[in-house]
């Protein structure tokens, strides 16, 4: 709730969670990825690290309502069958899909049905499998007009030599769709730069703190850094 307060204090249009059952989606044997390996216990599994940060439905209901109680657009990443039935009976409006679902053409399938707006981020896709993604989302119900896709780089943190931030262009001509940039590297340039090339999107880490324990928080935003990238972004649009 903290993090809320933060991002509806610093002018975010909307605060983004994740919504799993680790049983569902992560194998009890898969390794970590290096910058996990970096950032928490090697002792430790994926899953398990993992599991300690799922959030259960009740919390979700919760967070939910306090995200509109405040107003600010609560959004939710589903990584399971069970997660999109579930926040679809939130009344969630904007769907996000991860870079990893992009070719997983049943869960496509079960989004597209819902007919509701869809953020996709395309992280190591091929133009040809962002398609794909396109096609299937179009032929289950979504318009094409309701379908936002991400430039995205899976690297965390990302080199700033690896942006390729011109994709942005490339996805736009190439499908006629609205674009935007999930952001991984350090500091705040790249999604302002990503604006004045046309992303109507930014998808940005933040936290309360870098030094606090978890994989993700060394590249994050902290709350004065959000602010400082919004109000630029802002002054761009």
């Amino acid at each position: 709730k903290r993090l809320i307060d933060i991002a509806k204090q610093s002018g975010a249009d909307a605060i983004k969670f994740q919504t799993f059952k680790t049983e569902n989606v992560i194998s009890k044997i898969a390794p970590k990825a290096e910058y996990q390996k970096q950032t928490t216990s090697s002792e430790e599994t994926q899953f398990e690290m993992v599991k300690k940060l799922e959030l259960s439905f009740e919390h979700f209901k919760e967070l939910k309502y306090y995200c509109d109680s405040i107003g600010i657009t609560f959004i939710s990443t589903p990584f399971d069958f069970e997660s999109i039935d579930f926040l679809n009976t939130l009344g969630m409006e904007i769907f996000k899909i991860p870079s990893g679902e992009i070719t997983n053409l049943p869960y496509l399938e079960k989004i597209g049905k819902l007919r509701k707006e869809v953020i996709l981020s395309t992280g190591m896709a091929k133009l040809g499998e962002i398609e794909d993604a396109i096609d299937i989302l179009i032929k289950s119900g979504t318009k094409k007009e309701n379908i936002t896709i991400l430039h995205c780089n899976t690297e965390y943190p990302t080199p700033f030599k690896d942006v390729n931030l011109m994709a942005i262009i490339t996805i736009k001509e190439a499908f006629k769709v609205k674009v935007g940039y999930s952001d991984h590297t350090p500091g705040i340039e790249v999604p302002i730069a990503a604006v004045t090339l046309g992303a109507t999107v930014i998808e940005k880490h933040f936290t309360l703190d870098k030094n606090m324990p978890g994989p993700d928080h060394k590249a994050s935003l902290e709350p004065h850094e959000l602010k400082a990238m919004i109000t630029a972004i802002r002054n761009i649009e």
